[in-house]
C-alpha cells in the first residue's frame, strides 16, 4: 500500500518548488545498498533522496505521521563524538517506526582487534541498517563489503554525504533546483569539501573553494569530480571564490582528531573567515551556511551566522529530514 497517494505528494512537491513524478512505490530505485559517498550516486539518485525528504518534511510540519519502519532496527556506530548527526538519525528512525540502538565500538568487540568482516556479518544478523561514524574511509568500505544490510557513512575524515544531502536539501528550498547555482567553500579541504565537490560533479552546479596553501582538497577526489564537472575549481583566494556566490558555506578550522593543530590554523586561516566584506562580493540574495558547531568570531562572525543570510538553522533541522528519507529508502527493500 503506497505511504501516500500520488496527489498528496505533488501538493507537498509543489509547495517548495519540486516535482516528483511517480509515487514512492512507483519509482524505479537506482540506489546503492549503501551510502559511503555521494561519487557513488547518480543525479536522479538525489533527487529521490530530495523528494522523499521534502514530502516527509511537509507531513511532519502538518503533524502526520509515518511509520513505514515499524519493526525494524538500525544500529548506530559511532566512534566520533556527535551531537546532530547521532540525535538526528535516532529520531529519524524513531519517527518511521524503528528502533535505533546506539553502538559504542570501545564498548564492543572492535575495541578487542575482531575483525570488522566479522562485526559486519554478525550485526548483518541483528539489525536492519547501519549508521557508521569513524575515522578511516577504508574501514567503513570494508565493514560495508562483509555486510548484508544497508550501511550509511555517517562521517569519516575524507567524506561526509549525508551532511551535504541535507545541507543540498536546504539550498533547493532557499534558492531552487541547483543547477546553475554557484556554490562558494571558504575554508578547510576536508570532508565536507570532498562530498561538496562529488556532489557537484553529479549535479553540475558551479563550485569554487578557497582553501589556503596546504589545505586544499585531495587530488584524486577533485580529479575524478573534474572528469564530470569541469566547474569546479579551487582557489587561494576567498573573494574570488566568493564573488557572485548564491551560496557560501563554510566549517570549524580545526576538525576532530586535529585540536592539537587548532593554534597553528587560528594562523593559516584567518583570511578565509566568513563575514560582512566576503558577503559584500556574493550574490545579493547568497544565503550562509555551516553544518555547526560553530565559533563565532573564528571560522566565522557572529553577526553573518545570526544574521537574516544564514540558513544554519534550518540546515540543521533537514539533517533529520534527509535522514529519514535514507533510513526510509535503503531499509524499504525497494530498489531495483
Amino acid at each position: 500500500m503506497p505511504i501516500f497517494k500520488i496527489g498528496e505528494l505533488l501538493y507537498f512537491a509543489i509547495e517548495i518548488g519540486l516535482f516528483t513524478g511517480p509515487s514512492l512505490n512507483e519509482r524505479k530505485f537506482k540506489l546503492k545498498k549503501d551510502i559511503l559517498t555521494l561519487s557513488e550516486l547518480e543525479s536522479s539518485d538525489f533527487t529521490l533522496l530530495f523528494d522523499r525528504a521534502a514530502a516527509l518534511k511537509a507531513r511532519y510540519k502538518k503533524g502526520i505521521s509515518d511509520r513505514p519502519l515499524s519493526g525494524k532496527s538500525v544500529g548506530l556506530i559511532f566512534d566520533k563524538p556527535s551531537t546532530r548527526t547521532r540525535i538526528s538519525f535516532e529520531a529519524a528512525a524513531i519517527q518511521l517506526g524503528a528502533t535505533p540502538i546506539f553502538i559504542s565500538s570501545g564498548d564492543t568487540q572492535m575495541a578487542r582487534n575482531e575483525p570488522i568482516e566479522d562485526t559486519a556479518r554478525v550485526l548483518s544478523r541483528y539489525l536492519d541498517g547501519i549508521a557508521f561514524r569513524t575515522f578511516s574511509q577504508d574501514l567503513i568500505e570494508q565493514f560495508a563489503a562483509s555486510s548484508d544490510i544497508p550501511v550509511i557513512n555517517a562521517l569519516t575524515d575524507k567524506y561526509h554525504p549525508c551532511q551535504i544531502l541535507s545541507d543540498l536539501l536546504t539550498v533547493i528550498e532557499h534558492k531552487g533546483p541547483c543547477q546553475g547555482l554557484n556554490v562558494a567553500w571558504i575554508g578547510d579541504g576536508n570532508n565536507m569539501a570532498h562530498s561538496w565537490i562529488n556532489a557537484a560533479a553529479a549535479l553540475g552546479f558551479t563550485l569554487s573553494l578557497a582553501c589556503p596553501k596546504g589545505y586544499a582538497p585531495d587530488k584524486g577526489v577533485l580529479a575524478k569530480a573534474l572528469e564530470k564537472n569541469s566547474a569546479i575549481s579551487v582557489t587561494t583566494d576567498p573573494l574570488e571564490a566568493a564573488r557572485n556566490a548564491d551560496v557560501i558555506n563554510t566549517d570549524v578550522w580545526a576538525s576532530m582528531g586535529q585540536e592539537e593543530e587548532q593554534a597553528q590554523r587560528q594562523k593559516v586561516f584567518a583570511a578565509y573567515q566568513v563575514n560582512s566584506l566576503l558577503l559584500d562580493v556574493a550574490d545579493k540574495d547568497a544565503i550562509v551556511m555551516h553544518c555547526l558547531p560553530a565559533h563565532r568570531g573564528e571560522e566565522i562572525t557572529a553577526d553573518v551566522l545570526d544574521g537574516p543570510r544564514s540558513v544554519v538553522w534550518d540546515q540543521a533541522e533537514n539533517k533529520m529530514h534527509m535522514h529519514r528519507a535514507i533510513l526510509d529508502i535503503l531499509l524499504s527493500g525497494k530498489m531495483a
